[in-house]
């Protein structure tokens, strides 16, 4: 079977049996953290302070690490740095022998599932019990997390309730969640009480005093900690702070980013062994004797792969998480098919490809890193400002290995599954859709009859992975830039002067909106060119082709540059280039590039500048009451930007149906991919739902909502500048 064939089958099998309680739980936990965070003017000023300590900790780690091992050591506990998951499997083996222990209880503890603490200790007769509730869902079901900080959210109250029933097999069968709970905590609670080792996690730990800090919402660390009189915590190197002065601001966020709470249940700082509490009860096997002082420690810090992290610029980031899971939360397709598609050997969500590429390697990555689709959301969710779809990217980008020119596959002689040591035939073409659009609209309306045969879309499936349900851009032998040059300006005394940047649709295949643009922008008394200029980079970007995105982004930049330097200022139709000059041109291109990233501004947000500075509106269509259902694209929402055409939609008198569905599940090339489909429409339907309204005239400001609604609707799909141009109307 192919990789994207089984790619596909995957990812419908997790639609069907694991999508509906991933969806509720994920989005349930979105939506309380938009919540939490409206709540709490502080929010972006503590993600600053919380980013530069840890920027500031990982740059003083090894120093941190011997802090730490002094700090602890002089409270009389120990410390191992494990540089493998052998020497950490080793050492705590070596605990458990000394102890003679028999049954360990566990904690707050995903650390241990990157190195498989469970499996060795079992191994050698050691039993096991993760005492969460979560954990021990997933270890009854014998199943891998699926998400950082809710292992079991892909299943629901009943699949529980049947888990349980069979394994424990009860007088009366348990039916609802208080069943449920109160069991585990009974069954989990006698477990504790006869354990001889804890062992749990960490999500801080402070050098200057050795203490570690764990926040939970169940209260079974703190259990798994003292109640035992031997306490292993395992974590890794990346969590060290250099004191409690700096635990604050993390505090404060890793909840409201997580769960959407103002504060975890319990927020538990232990500086074990001599400053810890003990339980006051008798266990069942023995007494409490002599107290704290017979207590043993055990600090456990794994490397693992975090020091070559660390010293890999790209990937070093990676390292500032504190594994809230919001960027699984706020992913859309995350919350379609959750961790079981969206991870590897042990971590999910958008940040796993640089947990998984720098603990396990490329190849682990390479299982669901094309399930980023770039978007940025998790940029915007991440309480330490990790720029998530870069290190996506860079992923991408090496397990291409190699950055190959444009169409050298059509001699190479390659079967679709075939690796030739470089970027695939399906990244090739969308990752140059630039060339393939100049190509076809010179020989169109050929190319389109051709491209839209059955034949043809069957072979483009089987070869480029194309998925022949999607219809195909229609391109036009007449483009935007040839529309406008025979046309040329019709300002002649401007009152401001733009440039319009020609995106790869609306110069080939969506040229009435351009046109729509150029009049818009005219009619409020701007003198507007097209630049005779190349794509900007956002498509080999999107595959992981940085040397081609590089190309294109310079020799875009190179040119608007210029326009600036005369005064003039950049308008783009389509948001997805405007993160690029906004936002990626500063990882792209060396030197300073502020003048493109000043300059740029999305064609709506312009045109509410041009009322604000006494542009007319009457020059523009009237809304007069007109019912518009409207969904602003991904990245327009991350830049902030949507509220400019909801104002001008305002200020002319529509009445708007503003979706907040975060994303229509189209993401540029994804939705095109056959093996992604079925999780593409699966993340639109949602949007679909809500605009089911006939009445009124769908409006997207990217063109993959366009794509997107005008495939999941029977209307078409228009850009907001199309809404506003009097020759349309």
């Amino acid at each position: 079977m192919s990789s994207r064939r089984h790619t596909a089958e995957k990812i419908r099998h997790l639609l069907e049996t694991e999508g509906d309680a991933v969806r509720a739980n994920a989005t349930h936990f979105n939506d309380r953290r938009y919540d939490a965070i409206e709540r709490f003017d502080r929010f972006e000023g503590l993600r600053d302070e919380a980013r530069s300590i840890k920027e500031e900790a990982i740059e003083q780690l090894p120093d941190l690490i011997d802090q730490v091992t002094e700090a602890v050591e002089a409270n009389g506990g120990h410390v191992h740095i494990a540089a493998d998951a052998e020497q950490a499997n080793r050492y705590i083996e070596e605990v458990c022998r000394d102890e003679d222990a028999d049954v360990l209880v566990k904690s707050k503890s995903m650390t241990t599932e990157e190195v498989e603490v469970n499996d060795h200790l079992e191994s050698i007769g050691v039993d096991v019990y993760e005492t969460d509730l979560g954990e021990f869902v997933i270890q009854l079901a014998d199943e891998a997390p699926s998400h950082l900080i809710g292992p079991a959210i892909h299943k629901s109250k009943d699949d529980i309730a049947r888990l349980f029933n069979e394994v424990f097999d009860p007088d009366e069968p348990f039916e609802t969640s208080e069943q449920l709970t109160r069991f585990a905590r009974d069954y989990l609670g006698e477990r504790i009480r006869e354990a001889d080792v804890g062992m749990t996690g960490a999500n801080f730990v402070l050098a200057d005093s050795g203490t570690i800090v764990i926040v939970t919402n169940e209260g079974n660390a703190r259990k798994s900690a003292v109640t035992p009189d031997t306490h292993i915590a395992v974590t890794g190197v990346e969590k060290l702070l250099p004191s409690v002065t700096e635990l604050g601001p993390f505090i404060e966020l890793i909840a409201r980013t997580g769960t959407g709470q103002s504060i975890a249940q319990y927020v538990t700082l232990l500086s074990p062994p001599t400053d810890s509490p003990t339980i006051e009860f008798e266990r069942p096997d023995h007494p409490i004797e002599g107290g704290q002082d017979d207590r043993e420690f055990h600090l456990v810090l794994i490397d693992n792969g975090r020091l070559d992290m660390r010293d890999d610029a790209d990937l070093r980031e990676t390292l500032y998480c504190i594994r809230c899971g919001a960027c699984a939360n706020s992913c859309a397709n995350f919350q379609n098919v959750g961790g079981h598609a969206f991870g590897g050997e042990t971590y999910t969500g958008g940040i796993a490809t640089g947990w998984e590429a720098g603990i396990y390697g490329l190849d682990s990555a390479a299982e669901f890193n094309d399930l980023c689709t770039g978007c940025s959301r998790c940029v915007n969710a991440c309480p330490v400002k990790i720029d998530i779809p870069w290190i996506n990217t860079v992923v991408r980008d090496r397990i291409n290995q190699d950055d190959d020119q444009a169409f050298d596959f059509l001699v190479e002689g390659l079967t679709p599954d075939d690796d030739p040591g470089g970027v695939d035939l399906q990244k090739r073409v969308f990752g140059n859709v630039d060339t393939l659009a100049t190509l076809s609209s010179a020989t169109a309306p050929l190319s389109n009859w051709f491209a839209g045969s059955g034949p043809v879309k069957w072979a483009m499936e089987r070869f480029l992975g194309i998925d022949r349900r999607r219809d195909l851009p229609q391109f036009r032998r007449q483009t935007l830039r040839s529309w406008y040059a025979d046309r040329g300006s019709r300002v002649t005394d401007p009152d401001r002067r733009a440039v319009l940047y020609p995106d790869v649709y609306s110069n080939h295949v969506l040229v009435e909106r351009g046109q729509s643009a150029v009049r818009v922008l005219e009619g409020l008394g701007v003198e507007v060119v097209i630049p005779d200029v190349g794509e900007s980079g956002r498509a080999p970007l999107s595959q992981g082709m940085l040397e081609t995105a590089r190309r294109n982004a310079e020799h875009t930049a190179s040119v608007l540059e210029n326009y600036v330097e005369d005064g003039y200022d950049i308008v783009v139709i389509e948001p997805s280039d405007l993160a690029m000059f906004r936002r990626d041109y500063d990882r792209l291109l060396p030197g300073e590039r502020e003048s493109i990233a000043n300059d740029s501004y999305e064609v709506m947000e312009y045109v509410y500048g041009l009322f604000e500075n006494e542009g007319d509106p009457e020059v523009l269509v009237p809304g007069q009451g007109r019912p518009l259902a409207y969904h602003s694209h991904c990245q327009l929402r991350t830049l902030g930007l949507e509220v400019y055409t909801e104002a001008v939609f305002d200020r002319l008198g529509y009445d708007v149906q503003t979706s907040d569905v975060e994303c229509c599940g189209m993401a540029g090339s994804f939705g095109y991919k056959s093996q992604y489909y079925d999780l593409s429409m699966a993340v639109g339907e949602t949007l679909a739902d809500q605009f089911d309204d006939p009445s009124r005239q769908i409006v997207a400001s990217g063109t993959s909502c366009q794509e997107q609604l005008d495939s999941l609707l029977d209307r078409e799909a228009r850009h907001p500048v199309e809404i506003v141009d009097p020759w349309t109307t």
